[in-house]
């Protein structure tokens, strides 16, 4: 850990005790765990002690302060997942990967935890591997799940993955819809937003399937270009409070019709990508 890009993301996002919870969040997204000195670093900065802060980290489930795995494996024991025989399929996961849930393999490979609930009731079982959803999960299934993991999860078929599937999404900003049933990308309607870079601007349109990253462009994006994403109704801009944890560019942000946020990175190439259905009923 570099004390350096601590101090750095605290001048960026402010330094008051109300950023705290925040700031946690971006250093876990990048590093996997709280190290103990970005809390110290987070203390100095924000004038709260060292006590305080630990609180505020050991309080939160989804903050940790032992490193992580390269894949985090979160299985949903909640009331309508445990009815499902949830428990069966984190037992599963604990013979397989020879941990209890909390633990880490000896590799980094893995991190297995459960969790009280993921928002989406109805598709339960619900397992999510490094931000992937996995719907309707059987014990024989805990096998192919890892496998894809290691295999990579971003390779996906799109006509046949079950991971795969539409969202609906507006403005964070304005709340209208950025839907365009007029310009399809994989036979769906697409996302429509304006996006700039230099001194090009144009209209961008994303897949709206969930895991898909097929685009239209009205310029080509150099790799590795970082983007600004504007609504094309208010002109707002669309950024979030929390990094990339791949690669720190700044996170796009938009509302999933419904309940729920979905977030994907504004760098050219990266296939960060995060969907928060919290509180979404089914």
């Amino acid at each position: 850990m570099d004390p350096q890009t601590i101090e750095q993301l605290v001048e960026r996002h402010g330094g008051d005790r109300s950023d705290l919870i925040s700031l946690l969040e971006i250093i876990q997204n990048k590093y996997s765990f709280l190290p103990p000195a970005a809390l110290r670093i987070l203390a100095e900065k924000t004038g709260q002690s060292l006590v305080d802060v630990y609180g505020v980290a050991t309080f939160y489930k989804s903050f940790s302060l032992e490193p992580r795995g390269r894949h985090l494996v979160s299985v949903c024991l909640g009331t309508a997942c445990h009815v499902r025989a949830a428990p069966t399929i984190a037992a599963e996961f604990e013979k397989r990967l020879e941990i209890r849930p909390g633990e880490t393999t000896p590799d980094r490979e893995f991190t297995l935890e459960t969790v009280n609930c993921l928002g989406a009731c109805a598709l339960g079982p619900i397992v999510v591997v490094d931000g992937h959803y996995f719907a309707g999960v059987a014990v024989a299934d805990v096998r192919g799940i890892l496998d894809k993991t290691v295999e990579g999860l971003d390779k996906v078929e799109i006509k046949t993955d079950e991971r795969i599937f539409p969202v609906e999404v507006s403005c964070p900003r304005c709340n209208r819809s950025l839907m365009d049933p007029y310009v399809l990308v994989d036979n769906h309607p697409s996302i429509r937003i304006v996006a700039a870079f230099g001194r090009k601007h144009g209209s961008l349109r994303l897949s709206c399937l969930y895991g898909s990253y097929n685009i239209l462009m009205d310029h080509e994006v150099p790799m590795d270009q970082v983007v600004n994403f504007f609504c094309p109704h208010c002109h707002g801009e669309l950024t979030s409070a929390a990094d990339c944890p791949g690669c720190s560019a700044p996170m796009v942000p938009m509302i999933v019709r419904g309940g729920g946020i979905v977030e994907i990175c504004s760098r050219r190439g990266c296939k960060e990508h995060k969907l928060d259905l919290d509180g979404v009923n089914l």
